[in-house]
C-alpha cells in the first residue's frame, strides 16, 4: 500500500485528529492514530472510547487497506519532512516507509484488527447551525461548566432545542450560563455534550466561517459534521437542572456598566486574592455610582466606577473569579446587570435582549 498527499494538508488533519487519541488506554491500538487508504484519499481517526475525531484527504494511492501509526512518530515525520508532498509506504509486515525529496525513514506500524468501529449515529433529529455561531456559543458557555466529577451530568452542556429555539447551556452550582440563537428546525429535543467534545468542535472552526455545521444525534451519541472533519462523541445521561426555573422574572435594580472598565476593577482585586487569601467582593450600588471594596492580608483595594443605574440603591457580595469569567464572555462593550436583593441571583446580560444570561449566585457580606 502506498500513498501520497500534501504535506501541509496531512500535518493538519493529524494535529486536528491526534488530540482524540488517549496516552494511556487499555487497548494499545487507540494509542495511535487509525489510517485507512482507499481510492483517492486517506483517512485518518483517533478514538479514546468517548469520543472520536475523523477526517479524510486526497491522495494519490495504490492498494486498500488500514493500520494504526504511532502519534507523535506520525506527526513528527510527516511535519518534517522536506519538501510539499510526501509519500508512504507500507509492506506486509506493517513498515513504514516515509520519503520525501532526498529525505527517506522507516518505522513500524501496528495492525488495525482491534480498532473499535466508532458509534454509528442514524437518526432522524438533524439540524444545522452555522460555525461561527456554535463556536461562539460554545465559547460564551463553557467556562460554566462545572469540573465535578461526582454529578457527571454537569460535566457537560445542555442542547435545548424547541423548534426554531436553540439554547446551550452549563451550569456548576454556583454559577449558569446561557446562550440562545435561532436555528431553522422542526421538533423539540434536549440532549447533554461533554465538554471535551465541544472544545474540540470550537476548535475546528475558523472564527469566520459562516457555513453550517452538521449535527446529527441519536439516544447515545451526537456527531458534529464540521467541513471534512467529524466530531463523534457519547452523550451524558441524566437529568439536567431545569435552567428556565432559575431565570429571574423581574427586578428591583438595573445597572448598565461597561465591560472593560468593571473587569478592570475586578483584575485589580484579583491581585490581593488567592488560595490562602480568599475573600468575596463588597459591591455597593446606587447614585450613578459602583464602589467595590476588597480586603484582605495581602493588601486592599478601594475602586469606584461610574454606571447607569435605576432601581433600588443595593450592596451585594460575590466572588471575584465567578463574575470576572462571566464579563469576559461576554459580548459587546457594556453589560446589563440585574439584581433583586443582596442574597438573591446576580443576573448579567446583553444591553438589549436576552440572547445571552450569565447567573451568579451571591456571597453573604458581613457587616
Amino acid at each position: 500500500m502506498n500513498f501520497i498527499c500534501k504535506k501541509n494538508e496531512l500535518s493538519e488533519a493529524i494535529s486536528n485528529v491526534s488530540r482524540a487519541v488517549p496516552q494511556k488506554s487499555t487497548i494499545p491500538a487507540l494509542e495511535g492514530i487509525k489510517v485507512k487508504i482507499t481510492d483517492g484519499a486517506v483517512e485518518l481517526t483517533g478514538f479514546n472510547m468517548e469520543m472520536g475525531v475523523t477526517t479524510s484527504i486526497q491522495a494519490n494511492t495504490s492498494g486498500t487497506g488500514e493500520f494504526v501509526l504511532n502519534v507523535r512518530l506520525f506527526s513528527e515525520f510527516t511535519r518534517k519532512m522536506a519538501g510539499d508532498e510526501v509519500s508512504f509506504t507500507i509492506d506486509e509486515n506493517n513498515i513504514v516507509n516515509v520519503s520525501s525529496e532526498a529525505s527517506d525513514c522507516t518505522f513500524s506500524a501496528m495492525s488495525a484488527d482491534e480498532y473499535p468501529d466508532l458509534p454509528v449515529v442514524n437518526s432522524e433529529r438533524c439540524f444545522n447551525v452555522p460555525q461561527n455561531v456554535l463556536r461562539s456559543m460554545i465559547n460564551m458557555t463553557g467556562y460554566a461548566v462545572s469540573q465535578n466529577e461526582s454529578k457527571p451530568i454537569f460535566t457537560g452542556e445542555l442542547f435545548d432545542i424547541d423548534n426554531e429555539s436553540f439554547t446551550l447551556v452549563a451550569i456548576d452550582g454556583f454559577r449558569l450560563a446561557i446562550r440562545n440563537e435561532t436555528i431553522q428546525n422542526e421538533g423539540t429535543f434536549n440532549f447533554v455534550v461533554p465538554k471535551k467534545a465541544l472544545q474540540e468542535v470550537a476548535t475546528l472552526i475558523r472564527e469566520d466561517c459562516s457555513e453550517n455545521c452538521v449535527i446529527n444525534v441519536s439516544d447515545r451519541h451526537i456527531i458534529f459534521k464540521i467541513n471534512n472533519f467529524y466530531v463523534i462523541s457519547r452523550l451524558l445521561e441524566g437529568a439536567f437542572h431545569n435552567y428556565k426555573m432559575s431565570i429571574p422574572s423581574g427586578c428591583k435594580t438595573e445597572i448598565f456598566v461597561n465591560k472593560k472598565d468593571f473587569a478592570a476593577c475586578l483584575e485589580r482585586c484579583s491581585l490581593i486574592i488567592d488560595e490562602k487569601n480568599k475573600c468575596p467582593i463588597r459591591c455597593e450600588i446606587g447614585n450613578g455610582i459602583m464602589k467595590i471594596n476588597c480586603k484582605t492580608s495581602i493588601g486592599k483595594v478601594n475602586d469606584a466606577i461610574s454606571a447607569d443605574i435605576s432601581g433600588e440603591a443595593v450592596t451585594i457580595g460575590f466572588n471575584n473569579r465567578l463574575v470576572l469569567e462571566a464579563l469576559k464572555a461576554a459580548e459587546g462593550d457594556k453589560v446589563r446587570i440585574r439584581l433583586n436583593g443582596a442574597m438573591k441571583v446576580i443576573e448579567i446580560l446583553p444591553p438589549m435582549g436576552e440572547n445571552y444570561i450569565f447567573l451568579v449566585m451571591p456571597i453573604q457580606l458581613k457587616n
